[in-house]
């Protein structure tokens, strides 16, 4: 672990008041929040300009100083938690805060890596204008994290995800080198592409600190509608009539099983069904309009009328007000949280190819049960990429402990399905720790080769955030 000397040389560079030592003040910065992974540090740095950064990766680059950079702490992967040797310091880019620019013309937003998401929606709304990447951690969440895991959310359908959203980024290399690519433009083929190796690294092969944004025009109608159906055949259907229908105006699609719904209504105070009656399966869908509100509030009952004529919808309830389509949003948002009151939980953050994701549920219950038999299945997700978050919950009454030792069994199970149907194993919320020997499992050698050739050649002393993806 660094020694007093060296230490004291990291404070001098940020300021005694910017560190963290005592034990007591680090828990925060070394526990992962769902508790899988618990570290050890001496040491919490938190600059507040890009040359500290650089001051700060420099004497680690002189010094073997191993450095894991921190966002707003809100993975799922244990990408920014350091290790339990207490060697590896933390680099937190909370204070790293500051909107350096908007530029309403040309739709951008410069913001710092620290700076935390829901508050750049909120600088672009003031500004009549649409961040449009949205994540259930989005008022807590830091745009450096989001960038470094490459986060995806309810608006990729429409917008892409946060790779998309990226036009420039600014980044300290593990030597203290800073690279200042903060470009605005939407069309550069001047070589490789430097900006997407680091999005996605997970702050393997440096520290971004700072990111051009790409904006959208802030739409004049927005409207969401619960909808009920059979099985995710009929969603898929559906899927396909909508955007047949609205285009690019369909702007979120969300297939949700009623396990995870239940969760929420047991678990989270306030909660209402939207329905009086109980389905299996059911879609949140958003329309969005640059025209007017009566022009979204139409397309969507044109759209779900034809779904209820048509036998793909057995119910349906379109939001009345704005505080109802939020209503609606939040349950959603609420079924990651909703499942900690009921245990243990088995999480899989899948993609597979948009038509095969009725297949993906029907065979992975069935591979899943027959390792389980009473688990119970909790199934939400972006249906309108690929991306379904499938979780399996611990039997009712059940031993935690006991649920958990088939981990690793149904991991490589699912896994193996994933990949059986060309999908992928992290569909948005990174490789971190936790999936780093799952990844070397279903990635050809090649490919692994191919990105151990890029670690080494940005890291070849392997100061950043060691033990992570690779």
């Amino acid at each position: 672990m660094p020694d007093a000397t060296l230490i004291e040389r990291f404070i001098d560079i940020t300021g005694r008041p910017n560190v963290l030592t005592a034990e007591d003040d680090l828990t925060h910065y070394v526990e992962e929040n769902r508790f899988i992974y618990v570290g050890k540090t001496e040491l919490v740095l938190k600059p507040n300009s890009t040359e500290q950064v650089s001051q700060i990766l420099t004497l680690a680059y002189e010094t073997n100083t191993p450095v894991v950079p921190q966002g707003g702490h809100t993975g799922h992967a244990g990408g920014g938690v350091p290790d339990e040797s207490g060697e590896q310091i933390v680099v937190s880019l909370e204070r790293m805060n500051r909107i350096r620019d908007i530029d309403t013309a040309g739709n951008t937003l410069t913001a710092e890596a620290g700076v935390i998401l829901q508050t750049i929606q909120e600088k672009a709304d003031a500004n009549d204008r649409l961040f449009p990447l949205s994540i259930g951690s989005q008022a807590s969440c830091q745009i450096g994290g989001n960038i470094s895991s490459n986060a995806g959310g309810t608006g990729v359908l429409a917008y892409g995800n946060t790779r998309e959203l990226v036009l420039g980024l600014e980044a300290v290399l593990p030597n203290g080198e800073i690279w200042n690519g903060l470009r605005r433009l939407k069309k550069d083929n001047t070589g490789y592409s430097l900006k997407n190796l680091f999005i996605g690294a997970e702050g393997t092969l440096g520290i971004v600190t700072a990111a051009v944004l790409k904006l959208f025009p802030k739409p004049k109608g927005l409207n969401v509608v619960w909808v009920a159906l059979e099985n995710p055949d009929d969603a898929l259907s559906l899927l396909n009539l909508a955007q047949g229908m609205a285009g690019g105006a369909l702007t979120g699609f969300e297939l949700i099983h009623r396990t995870p719904l239940e969760f929420v209504l047991r678990n989270i105070p306030g909660s209402r069904d939207p329905m009086e009656e109980p389905h299996e399966w059911y879609v949140l869908a958003e329309i969005s309009s640059g025209r007017s509100a009566e022009d979204a509030d139409a397309l969507t009952e044109a759209i779900f009328t034809e779904a209820l004529d048509n036998g793909l919808a057995e119910d349906a309830v379109m939001a009345q007000s704005g505080a109802q389509r939020d209503a609606f949003w939040k349950l959603r948002e609420d079924m990651g949280p909703a499942q900690i009151p009921e245990g243990g939980s088995i999480k899989h953050d899948i993609s597979v190819p948009v038509h095969a994701i009725p297949e993906f549920v029907a065979r992975a219950s069935e591979i899943v049960l027959g390792e389980v038999s009473d688990a119970r299945i909790c199934v939400f997700g972006h249906m309108g990429d690929g991306n379904l978050h499938y979780n399996v919950s611990q039997p009712v009454g059940g031993d935690r402990e006991a649920f958990l030792e088939h981990r690793q069994s149904v991991n490589d199970k699912v896994h193996a399905l994933v990949v059986e149907m060309d999908g992928s194993i992290s569909a948005e919320h990174g490789i971190g720790k936790l999936k780093r020997e799952s990844m070397a499992k279903v990635k050809s050698p090649t490919e692994m080769e191919m990105m151990r050739a890029v670690k080494n050649a940005f890291d070849p002393k392997g100061i950043m955030n060691p033990g992570k993806v690779l």
